[in-house]
């Protein structure tokens, strides 16, 4: 995600970070080559028999192309919004986790000091910095790499470590090993049913926002409504210049610059924030998020020192 001040009215016009110019600049140098190819020959065959374009058809196409564009581009913007929304409430539920933990759990002993933040072996410190590495492995998961173990240190049981080694969906592995607490905790005697339900709630809670970003990774767009429009947007750009030179002459190749930058520019973004949750300028940033969350549950455990949150750098939040 880009993150700075509000560019002024002339430098917008040469902001290259977070700009999408770097991934379509092969095929929009393309178009205005061909562009200034054809208004030369045009030039050069004048007076003679030359194939010319009326700009009727472009008109036509233009304003649908446009349209078209657009509602794909709110679609895409809809799946964007939707997984901010959902990484939202895991922050939500996280703190609300911990409050419960810390709160409704009962003390292993009535004399227990408060809990030690790096103590695994107290359920309340285990279910909190689980949810640490829920969160991280769901990231993992969403952008299809593989978890950094590294990232887990400090985190988990050996036992976790090991059920996640063969694990298909981390994610799900870690929640089911913090239900298998919160129903030892109610048979040791330390939640009553209803406190139980409230923190079984909020697991259900976590569970639910994961599956919704599955759902968002695993159901792109269909395939066939992003193929048309990219077929009709490089078609066009293409053969505008034989439906304009014969009218503005030399101008030909700026208004297909023009142009081409902005169908072409809508057409990319529109791939960009499709995929919410990758690594590209103007995704989501889940390792922010991630340790935010992390330093909430850490600060909820009382460690002095929690790992500092996560700055842009070059104005990108990964």
């Amino acid at each position: 995600m880009i993150l700075r001040d509000r560019p002024t009215a002339l430098q917008l016009f040469f902001v290259l970070r977070g700009s999408i110019l770097g991934r379509i600049r092969a095929v929009l140098i393309a178009n205005v080559l061909l562009a200034v190819a054809v208004t030369i020959a045009h030039h050069a065959l004048a007076g003679h028999d030359a194939v010319l374009v009326s700009t009727i058809p472009f008109t036509l196409m233009g304003l649908p192309l446009a349209i078209f564009l657009g509602f794909r581009n709110s679609a895409c913007y809809d799946r964007y919004w939707e997984a901010r929304k959902l990484w939202g409430e895991l922050l939500l539920r996280s703190r609300n986790l911990a409050r419960q933990a810390l709160h409704l759990i009962d003390p292993p002993s009535a004399t227990s000091a408060p809990a030690d933040p790096r103590d695994l072996a107290d359920v309340r410190v285990r279910l909190l910095l689980r949810t640490v590495a829920f969160c991280t492995t769901l990231k993992h998961l969403l952008r299809d790499r593989p978890t950094d173990e590294a990232g887990l240190d400090g985190l988990l049981l050996p036992g976790d470590r090991q059920a996640l080694a063969g694990a298909h969906n981390r994610p799900a592995t870690l929640m089911l090993a913090m239900g298998a607490d919160l129903a030892q905790c109610r048979r040791d005697g330390l939640l009553d049913s209803v406190r139980a339900a409230h923190l079984d709630a909020t697991l259900s809670g976590l569970t639910a926002a994961a599956a919704s970003c599955e759902r968002i990774r695993n159901t792109p767009l269909p395939f066939a409504y992003s193929l048309l429009l990219h077929r009709t947007a490089y078609l066009y750009c293409f053969l505008l210049p034989f439906g304009l030179v014969d009218s503005i002459g030399v101008m030909t190749p700026v208004v297909v610059a023009i142009v081409a930058y902005t169908f072409f520019g809508l057409d990319m973004l529109g791939d960009e924030i499709e995929e919410p949750f990758g690594t590209q300028a103007n995704d989501l940033p889940l390792d922010a998020i991630c340790r935010g969350i992390e330093i909430d549950m850490r600060q909820a455990l009382g460690d002095p020192a929690p790992p500092p949150p996560l700055e842009p750098v070059d104005y990108l939040l990964l």
